[in-house]
């Protein structure tokens, strides 16, 4: 039934080493300045993160001592 016509399925490992060739690593300072970035914004989200916890903590505590 056509089976004379399907094409060889590629091996993983030939798959994986073609789509290495494709990736563009950053160069260092690009790197440094995107983990940086990532770093800066994590720390800013953290802390609202705690501030907004903090006052639905005060919140929720002075709504049931009422």
């Amino acid at each position: 039934m056509g089976d004379s016509n399907k094409k060889e399925k590629p091996s993983f490992s030939k798959g994986v080493q073609t789509e290495f060739k494709k990736i563009t690593w950053p160069d260092r300072t690009s790197l440094l300045k995107q983990s940086v970035a990532v770093v800066c914004v994590s720390v800013v989200l953290g802390a609202a993160i705690a501030v907004i916890d903090m006052l639905l903590q005060y919140g929720v505590n002075n709504f049931l001592t009422m």
